[in-house]
């Protein structure tokens, strides 16, 4: 009789970084998870992909027939803008429209004591290759002038002469009416095939026309190279695994289909930390926790995301590098502060800890083959604080080569100084630097930080994350199971998700309740369709209204929730009110009855609901869990110090600091003064017992 195969279980998360690829496997029947790390393969990030794939099913004892699908996080977009150089690139506007780049926005984005220096940046498109064509609409899409076709077809012709291969679209008004923008396409496509192509009606139908040039040229820009990364990714995946489901991470915190993605690849050029920040909302809610914020560190960044009631901030406008561009994607910031960070002396004579890192080649020096300049792995290794080799023994680190490194830079500076004093002062501006960064994210926007708590990630992230808790008076520091995995976890957490939205500017006094109706029914049927072409059945389907607000006369707009059911009177007072709430949340006041409001862009998000995997609670097992014990640098003195390894740690474990944690791709370290408790899932509770500090 023959045996019924067991259908599909592993959902697999891989999560490309620079230095590492982090897969986590999770098996849809029984809960289990697993997870491990390799090198990433900058020269061809996909066959670090496929490697990491084949060690988790290896690790697993499973088949790739077991597979269910996989889903990628990803940062080639963000690569191919902040490292390649941003050529072969053309231009197509409206007639009179030439120098949209050139004008820009008026802001400088430095104090005015520094503005008169300023100069603006190269533009992304040099004046020679951007082409006028006649036509013209106005603002509610009517014709003014009719397209001219045979200017459209000098723009096609030039630019193939000149071999420009790929070529954004951007028409005035265009996302009131695309008919225009269309046609160049169609044109486009009969004079020149072989170019990539985007269209902004397609990408940012929304006015304000630099910010949609810009976002419509980054899309395009990014597309060969998109392209080409997931046609290697198709062809690392081998026969057994092209079938499966592949899905890729967005900046909006969902993800899509790889077809769906390259329509849009902009929308992936943010989403390296999103993934990491939607997993630790799962953690959070696990861990009982709905507020946190959330320190993502990693070689060569930090990244800090806050969550409130359990999700993190979204917004829509954003920069890569010195590109201004305008999708939703999870509100992170980012400051250049990871393992990998140098330290160095400024021009002043003082020390300095980043933003210019070792990166993974050469690495920090106590790496093997390592650079020349210490960075925080070499301080926190000459501390004793993370263990002689990282990743499970993969990288053997070399303590005295570092201590040399930290030796050399500390007789530079002024006082004598002991290398251990040094780290000790490296590891404190790095502490600093993180915690400005979550003071801005908090304070700043009239939001006290000590209501909420620390949730720490990344291989570089617990090991001084307790200390930053302290420094802003936090209530605890949550550590997830396998906190270095976090990321690729996030990516098995996260719906399908697809945004859909159009500008059209009503007076409150003059809405058109009728044509929003028809505007916000349109696009749910297409962010339906959308969804329906990856496959997900309408039963899975969630649609959820927004709209873009703001006080008449104001220049920039609030995204608020807008009321589901008919769109009638009192769905228009619903989503006003809604506007005068979140205008006080945001800037502390509103107008609420003194001033008439405008609906700007009508907004729709499609998610594909998936089953979110769970984390399984810790086995009870009987005994202490045993702890090495090795010198560690705490409050200016060596101290001997319990070491152990986070495998052997039941549930309801409790220990006063100081402590260091051990685990595969992170260490987390529990100061003195501090005490730890591990939760019925595995995750660390780290609190403050007393007062002051011995870092």
């Amino acid at each position: 009789m023959a045996r019924t195969p067991r259908p599909p279980r592993l959902r697999i998360g891989i999560d490309t970084g620079g230095t590492f690829t982090d897969i986590v496997a999770v098996d849809a029947a029984s809960g289990a998870i697993r997870v491990t790390k390799v090198a990433s393969t900058p020269a061809n990030p996909a066959i670090g992909l496929k490697r990491g794939i084949d060690a988790i099913l290896n690790a697993a004892g499973a088949a790739p027939d077991a597979v269910a699908g996989l889903a990628h996080g990803t940062t080639v977009a963000t690569n191919a803008l902040l490292q390649g150089e941003i050529r072969s690139l053309g231009l197509i506007v409206t007639a009179g429209f030439r120098h949209i780049l050139e004008i820009a926005r008026q802001t400088v984005p430095v104090g005015y004591g520094n503005s008169y220096f300023w100069v603006k940046p190269e533009r992304i498109v040099p004046l020679g290759l951007v082409r006028e064509i006649g036509g013209r609409l106005d603002f509610h899409g009517q014709e003014l002038r009719p397209f001219d076709e045979e200017s459209a077809r000098a723009a096609a012709r030039f630019f193939r002469r000149r071999g420009v291969a790929a070529i954004a679209v951007c028409l005035i008004h265009a996302y009131a009416n695309p008919a225009h923008e269309r046609r160049v396409a169609e044109i486009m496509r009969e004079e020149y095939p072989d170019a990539a192509l985007s269209l902004s009606c397609e990408v940012l139908p929304e006015y304000r026309e630099y910010e949609r040039a810009v976002t419509t040229l980054v899309d395009v820009f990014v597309k060969p190279h998109m392209g080409r990364y997931l046609a290697r990714v198709h062809d690392e995946l081998g026969s057994a695994l092209r079938s499966k489901p592949f899905l890729v991470m967005q900046s909006n915190g969902g993800v899509a289909s790889a077809e769906q993605v390259m329509r849009r690849p902009i929308t992936t050029a943010l989403s390296g930390p999103a993934a990491g920040a939607l997993g630790s909302a799962v953690v959070a809610a696990v861990a009982g926790y709905p507020d946190v914020a959330t320190l993502d560190a990693g070689g060569t960044s930090t990244d800090i995301c806050l969550i409130e009631g359990g999700q993190p901030g979204l917004t829509n406008s954003g920069a890569v590098g010195p590109f201004p561009v305008r999708i939703p994607m999870i509100d992170i910031a980012t400051i250049g502060t990871g393992g990998g960070s140098i330290a160095w002396i400024g021009r002043e004579g003082g020390l300095k800890v980043g933003p210019r890192s070792a990166g993974a080649e050469p690495g920090p020096m106590c790496y093997p083959n390592g650079g020349d300049e210490p960075t925080i792995t070499d301080a926190n290794l000459v501390l004793g604080r993370i263990p002689p080799s990282l990743i499970g023994g993969g990288i053997a680190l070399d303590a005295e080569r570092a201590r040399a490194g930290l030796k050399a830079l500390a007789a530079r500076l002024p006082g004598a100084m002991s290398p251990e004093q040094l780290a000790h002062g490296i590891i404190d501006i790095a502490n600093w630097n993180q915690t400005n960064s979550i003071r801005q994210m908090t304070i700043q926007r009239g939001i006290d930080p000590r209501g909420f708590a620390l949730l720490s990630f990344g291989g570089a992230g617990p090991a001084q994350s307790s200390a930053v808790m302290d420094l802003i008076g936090m209530q605890a520091l949550i550590v997830p199971p396998n906190p270095g995995n976090l990321s690729a976890f996030g990516l098995l957490a996260v719906d399908w998700r697809t945004d859909h939205m159009v500008t059209k500017v009503m007076h409150e006094d003059a809405i058109d309740l009728t044509a929003l109706a028809t505007l916000y029914h349109g696009l749910e049927r297409e962010a339906a369709a959308t969804l329906r072409r990856d496959g997900i059945p309408t039963s899975r389907v969630r649609l959820v209204r927004e709209a873009d607000v703001r006080y008449a006369g104001q220049s920039m707009e609030v995204r608020v929730s807008a009321p589901g059911g008919p769109v009638d009177r009192k769905f228009l007072a619903g989503l006003i009110a809604a506007f005068h709430a979140a205008h006080l949340k945001t800037f502390g006041y509103n107008y609420s009855g003194a001033q008439k409001v405008e609906l700007v862009n009508v907004c729709v998000s499609g998610f594909g609901l998936i089953e979110r995997p769970r984390m399984p609670r810790l086995a009870r097992h009987a005994g202490k869990p045993r702890a090495r014990r090795r010198p560690v640098y705490f409050g200016g003195a060596f101290r001997d110090t319990p070491i152990y390894e986070r495998a052997t740690l039941p549930p309801g474990w409790k220990i006063a600091g100081a402590a260091v944690i051990e685990e595969f791709g992170s260490t987390t370290v529990v100061f003195p003064g501090q005490s730890l408790s591990v939760d019925p899932h595995g995750i660390l509770i780290i609190r403050r017992q007393s007062k002051g500090r011995d870092s």
